[in-house]
């Protein structure tokens, strides 16, 4: 698995500042995230019946697994190889690897080829430049006919700097006639500060369904 990280779409690597800083940022610790799935995505898709599903920015692969576990086909993308080799070890573990492809891209390049049942862009930031609403749309072009895009995004990316959910929506200019909004909210959720401290934090939530075309 490693090897075919490593070799994965070379024609195409993209931005070599953005590997760079995420390949860093995986490497500058053992563990970066819990492994435990994104709560939304286990509330949301928890009721889905199982399909092919695409999670973007796949990290260390939480929620990949999880994913896999419930049945799902997933591909599962990332910039960094480091995050992919650890996700791959994880889902061996988890008895799943058959499950999830895991394939290294630069999104901001392309999306892996195909459609999807669902696809999943949870926390899809990035403190360096990056085209996230160019991105967000071709996610959405790769949703099949009744399939669902899952957004989820921290309200606010910086102390001065505040979004609402309707913010994340409407850039990404879907057809009402070919979409069905099925959530549209802020959420509340504990989470753990730099310093180990509890806090509240807000989570935008974005599930749109494609209509059957």
């Amino acid at each position: 698995m490693g090897d075919e990280l490593h070799a994965e779409h070379r024609e195409g690597r993209g931005d070599v500042e953005a590997e760079r800083f995420w390949e860093d940022h995986y490497r500058g610790r053992e563990r970066v995230w819990s492994g435990r799935p994104n709560p939304v995505l286990v509330d949301i898709a928890g009721s889905l019946r199982p399909g092919t599903a695409l999670d973007l920015g796949c990290g260390e692969g939480g929620d990949a697994i999880w994913l896999a576990r419930r049945g799902w086909r997933v591909t599962a993308v990332d910039v960094s190889t480091t995050a992919l080799d650890r996700a791959a070890a994880d889902a061996a573990t988890a008895g799943v690897a058959d499950r999830i492809d895991f394939r290294r891209h630069d999104l901001a390049v392309a999306l892996p080829p195909g459609a999807f049942d669902l696809v999943s862009a949870q926390y899809l930031h990035s403190p360096i430049e990056f085209p996230r609403v160019r991105v967000l749309q071709k996610a959405a072009g790769a949703v099949t006919p009744g399939g669902l895009l899952l957004i989820v995004d921290h309200a606010s990316v910086s102390p001065s700097s505040w979004a609402y959910p309707e913010e994340t929506l409407a850039p990404l200019d879907l057809s009402p006639d070919g979409w069905r909004t099925e959530r549209l909210e802020a959420r509340e959720r504990e989470a753990t500060g730099p310093n180990g401290q509890r806090v509240t934090v807000t989570d935008n939530v974005v599930a749109v369904r494609s209509l059957a075309r």
